[in-house]
Order: structure tokens, then sequence, then C-alpha cells
């Protein structure tokens, strides 16, 4: 008998900020933690949810009433 098995490596994606930048910034709503989203292509707040995009290595940290 035959087993197919489907393995998914997570593979490891640098860090788009430098630590000390990722360590101090908050969510500019509620002020709560952000962590990088799975594909690390955005900052999520771990208060309200909302996800803020990293552009070119910047990440775009503007109030959620003031984002197009």
């Amino acid at each position: 008998m035959l087993i197919n098995a489907h393995v998914q490596l997570d593979i490891m994606v640098p860090d788009p900020l430098p630590k000390k930048l990722y360590d101090v910034i908050a969510c500019p709503d509620d002020k709560g933690d952000l962590r990088y989203t799975k594909d690390k292509k955005g900052l999520q707040c771990q208060t309200c949810k909302y996800v803020f995009p990293i552009k070119e290595g910047i990440p775009v940290l503007l109030p959620k009433n003031m984002q197009s």
C-alpha cells in the first residue's frame, strides 16, 4: 500500500523590521501590542485585530480612519 503524505514546511522568513523598532511600536488606535502576520507582510494589533501593512520595510501605521 502506498501512502501519499503532504508535508508543509514552514519557511523561515526574516523579520522585516529592526528588533528595536518592533519592540516599541504599537497600534495607533488603541495602543495594543503588534505582532507579525504569518507571512510577515503586516503587523496585527493583538487588541483590535486590525492588520497594518509593511511596505518596502516600512510599517504603515496610520489610524484605521485614515487608511484608504
